[in-house]
């Protein structure tokens, strides 16, 4: 039977038609995507049923917080997946096993370290996130929950999903992730509403999503075991130490992914801080607004996840034609996900955010700049699908580059120069502006550097 499974995993890099391989691996990536994107909404959604914009303003600020938390599960997760597939494409099987402890190891560790100086310097992260007399303590009792206590949990499950899903194991993958959704839909309500007192509701969200996180780690480390000891993904240290090569390489894709994440979150802390100059109103809005617009951003993100292990596999192996065949349709499907998404918000955008908060005022503001935010989309998913692209080839510093390029050269100077122009709605308009610039310059690179002039060895 294993031997079976094993066969069909190869099955899925080396000669499955590219459209099922390719199926196999997203469906699973992305449906977990939108559980994440889900469940950290659903924080917000619950929160606002209380129907004070001040609570909805404090975790909205621990978003970017808790995103740096998964940037470095990229670092591990993103920096070991891709080198798995990469040595399993080339036949190094007990490398990739080294690989992968080395990989997890990090991972705790890095954790470890960023949740407790969370919890020594919370008062002035806070008040650099933009928390106010107002929302202080409801951002404080959030950041506890989910960045101190629920760190480790959080970035060990999103590093083991990616390394379960370099070894063709999306199903797995997705699985850990689900559950750890469905579970903070079911226990928000139960512990902010039930179990918490009147005015604690912010605590309640907090505790609920850091016992998820928990009980999905707990699921990805049974998966392992059930794996069996000659699985690639593993904790076990037998094998010896990593090379130094491997180590480089971990790092060398690794550090690129979280460093992007990084820029990634420093945009939206300036953008928060941006507007909180103006209101706390326009700060619970726009929050509302960069969660709503992650739907189809994560569904890009879910695409380009399943598309990576694939690519990286055919691309270790020589098999070019069905590397580009691969990237090929993973675009297309993206961008078209990206043009229904535009579509839907124009139409709808009122709805969407009466979801999330009642007050008239707040809804009429955050439905206005998503209409504007969500034509961004395209270029937003074109701009991270050629980051994934180069993670997978194992060329770290070209996506370092674009990642660098995108946030410190294009976004975030648009951000203060359109607001110095145009005030708060040159703020929405920034994103649009930005990745058209971002697109130019990632088509630019990825025909300079990609491997379109290699020769297929297929």
């Amino acid at each position: 039977m294993k031997k079976t499974a094993k066969a069909s995993r190869e099955e899925i890099f080396s000669s499955m038609p590219v459209p099922a391989a390719l199926r196999t691996m997203v469906v699973p990536a992305v449906i977990s995507q939108l559980i994440v994107l889900i469940y950290n909404m659903a924080d917000t959604f619950y929160v606002g049923q209380t129907g004070n914009p001040y609570m909805v303003a404090g975790t909205s600020l621990i978003l970017p917080v808790f995103n740096i938390t998964l940037c470095l599960s990229g670092l591990a997760g993103i920096g070991g997946g891709a080198l798995i597939s990469r040595l399993l494409g080339q036949g190094k099987k007990d490398e990739a096993r080294r690989v992968s402890a080395f990989s997890l190891y990090l991972a705790v560790l890095i954790a470890a370290l960023f949740s407790v100086g969370m919890a020594v310097f919370m008062r002035p992260v806070l008040s650099l996130l933009g928390a106010g007399e107002n929302t202080y303590q409801y951002a404080r009792q959030y950041a506890f929950c989910v960045i101190v206590f629920g760190g480790v949990p959080t970035v060990l499950s999103n590093v083991l999903s990616n390394l379960i899903r370099s070894v063709g194991r999306s199903g797995e993958a997705g699985t850990g992730i689900v559950l750890g959704g469905v579970l903070n839909i079911i226990l928000d309500p139960i512990f902010m509403f039930l179990i918490m007192p009147d005015g604690y509701e912010v605590l309640g969200a907090g505790v609920a999503t850091c016992l998820s996180n928990c009980i999905a780690c707990l699921y990805f480390v049974v998966v392992l075991i059930r794996m069996g000891s000659q699985s690639v993904i593993t904790f076990s240290v037998k094998n010896g130490m990593a090379s130094k090569a491997s180590i480089l390489a971990v790092f060398g894709v690794g550090i690129p992914s979280a460093i992007s994440s990084l820029l990634f979150d420093l945009d939206y802390v300036i953008i928060d801080k941006l507007m909180v100059s103006y209101h706390d109103l326009a700060l619970a809005a726009i929050g509302i607004v960069l969660k709503v617009e992650r739907f189809p951003l994560n569904v890009g993100i879910g695409i380009c996840q399943g598309m990576m292990p694939l690519v990286a596999y055919n691309y270790a192996a020589g098999k070019t034609k069905r590397m580009k065949d691969t990237i090929r349709l993973a675009r297309g499907v993206g961008i078209g996900v990206a043009v229904v998404s535009i579509i839907l918000y124009e139409l709808f955008a009122v709805q969407f955010t009466h979801l999330f908060i009642a007050d008239a005022q707040t809804v009429e503001m955050a439905s206005s700049f998503l209409r504007i935010r969500v034509l961004a989309t395209p270029l937003m998913f074109l701009s991270f699908f050629t980051v994934y692209l180069f993670q997978a080839f194992g060329k770290g510093h070209v996506s370092l580059g674009l990642g660098v390029t995108r946030w410190l050269v294009f976004n975030i100077p648009m951000l203060f120069i359109l607001n110095r122009i145009f005030g708060m709605y040159g703020i929405v308009w920034s994103q649009v502006t930005a990745d058209t610039l971002t697109v130019i310059m990632s088509f630019i690179v990825y025909f300079r550097f990609g491997p379109g002039r290699e020769k297929s060895k297929a």
